[in-house]
């Protein structure tokens, strides 16, 4: 059954009332813009949130995902996503198509300038999508192939002329693809690795890397009055042994968790808000290096590891078992994928005995890092079913994705803002995440197809759900469940929002 747009956005949002439920009993009933406690003089100005600290301050040179939700902090894309992941307005207030669909013109705030005080204007919006569309160390022109050239009409217009009709763009720009960087602070890459310059939220005061970011409340943001805390600071994730006393002592207001601290932090007195959202866990693999390169082995991989087992042990319950880069309900999500590999190890061994193996395979596994439970599970799944499996810690600060040194690795894919910008990293002959750069035959004109239809139309689900059935069919990648993500955070923060995709701190505010 193919499931309409709102509908799938429904069923995603749907995943996380349990989440808000639990935060509106923490938190009591002050309003969410803190005007309340303001007038109480009880509000705090300091928020430390525990993520993961950004590989770059660059979003255009940025080879990792889960970067975006830290450049959110310091960027503003030309438009956003809500917290059900629909795009929504930005630095543009709004957004307009040609009628052939082969251009679509944004039309910016007025008077909006970068955290350095330049001007941001249509002049710069062009200059800066134009760097990720050209720049030789891009990570994201791939995503801007159908944009053909773009003019600044205005002072506050800016238009996207285009190859193709493509409706994907609205999403597109709502990331770290659109997130627009200071064309003066661009010409020194290598200092805006560290330094960025944008018009988001905050600015950068202090970064150390690997250690933390200090932040500060950016006054010319063009949703500043949203923005109730003065300073925010960023720290790398506690560890699990550290968590809770980090909580305890102040060191984190808001901190991700793994599965594995949930139990630890709920048991300390602290909630944990619990929200599904649209990343999944994945395994890369490379289909032009041996014995990958034979579409049985790798089927015989995926028949062999069994996803529920993986749910229930490696990941303490959490998640659901999936076949596919979109989580159910989403409008991507093709529900004739389901199961499309069951576990049988039995079969698995036959796929092997096809592919010309018939004593077993020997492989080798990339971790992220030694003690993955994901990993070891997987591991004793494949050696279950002959394929002798080997596990490798990638070397640290080496990215796979651009020297494709590993070519079977457990992974993540963090979800982008717009399916066919997902579709294209996973499976885009350029596609950062592909590291065989390989591509099914059908597969771009089935992206053509699906970017033709805007997001409203009642025939665009279907579309899109045939591109993603062509690319998960014909490419290697063993996809295995969807994440969850955990947030812990003191009772004096309120105002969280659970958002499936990009984490944003508007309306969020601490108590003295």
């Amino acid at each position: 059954m193919r499931v309409s747009k709102a509908a799938g956005i429904a069923a995603v949002a749907a995943l996380v009332v349990t989440g808000c439920a639990s935060r509106a009993s923490v938190s009591g009933a002050s309003s969410s813009d803190g005007t309340a406690v303001s007038a109480a003089g009880q509000r705090g100005d300091t928020l430390t949130w525990g993520w993961s600290l950004p590989s770059t301050w660059d979003p255009v040179t940025s080879a990792v995902g889960n970067d975006v939700h830290a450049l959110t902090l310091a960027y503003e894309g030309v438009t956003e996503v809500n917290a059900k992941g629909e795009a929504q307005p930005g630095l543009a207030r709004s957004w307009t198509y040609a009628k052939n669909g082969r251009s679509v013109t944004f039309h910016l705030r007025p008077g909006l300038t970068f955290s350095d005080g330049t001007k941001l204007d249509a002049a710069a919006v062009k200059a800066s999508l134009e760097r990720g569309k050209t720049a030789k160390d891009s990570t994201i022109a791939p995503q801007l192939a159908t944009v053909e050239s773009i003019t600044a009409d205005s002072a506050t217009d800016v238009t996207l002329h285009l190859t193709q009709v493509d409706h994907q763009i609205p999403l597109l720009l709502s990331g770290k693809t659109g997130q627009i960087v200071s064309p003066a602070a661009s010409k020194d890459a290598a200092k805006l690795a560290t330094q960025p310059v944008g018009a988001g939220p905050f600015i950068v005061r202090s970064y150390v890397p690997g250690s933390q970011a200090t932040l500060v409340k950016n006054p010319a943001f063009w949703n500043a009055d949203k923005i109730l805390v003065t300073n925010l600071i960023l720290k790398p994730t506690p560890d699990p042994a550290v968590a809770v006393a980090g909580l305890q002592s102040g060191q984190f207001d808001v901190a991700d968790l793994t599965a594995s601290q949930v139990g630890g932090v709920k048991a300390a007195g602290f909630p944990v808000e619990t929200a599904n959202v649209l990343p999944v866990r994945v395994l890369d693999v490379n289909n032009t290096v041996k014995p990958f390169d034979n579409p049985k082995v790798v089927q015989a991989i995926s028949t062999a590891i069994d996803r529920q087992a993986l749910v229930e042990t490696a990941n303490f319950g959490y998640g659901q078992p999936v076949w596919q880069p979109f989580p159910k309900g989403y409008v991507a999500y093709d529900p004739e994928l389901d199961n499309l590999y069951p576990h049988d190890a039995a079969k698995a061994k036959q796929l092997l005995a096809e592919a010309g193996y018939p004593d077993g395979v020997d492989i080798q596994l990339a971790l992220g890092k030694a003690d993955d439970p994901v990993g070891e599970l997987i591991q004793q799944q494949l050696n279950a079913a002959g394929i002798r499996t080997t596990l490798t810690v990638q070397t640290p600060g080496v990215n796979n994705y651009i020297t494709r040194r590993y070519p079977f690795v457990l992974d993540q894919f963090n979800a982008r803002q717009s399916p066919v910008q997902a579709l294209q990293v996973l499976f885009g002959a350029q596609g950062l995440m592909n590291l065989g750069k390989t591509t099914p035959a059908a597969l771009p004109a089935a992206v053509v197809k699906a970017s033709g239809y805007p997001l409203t139309d009642p025939a665009y689900p279907a579309a899109i759900q045939d591109a993603t059935k062509i690319a998960v069919t014909n490419m290697p990648n063993v996809f295995l469940f969807t994440v969850t993500r955990f947030t812990a955070h003191s009772p004096k923060v309120h105002g969280l929002q659970n958002w499936v995709d990009i984490q944003r701190f508007e309306g969020v505010w601490v108590e003295k």
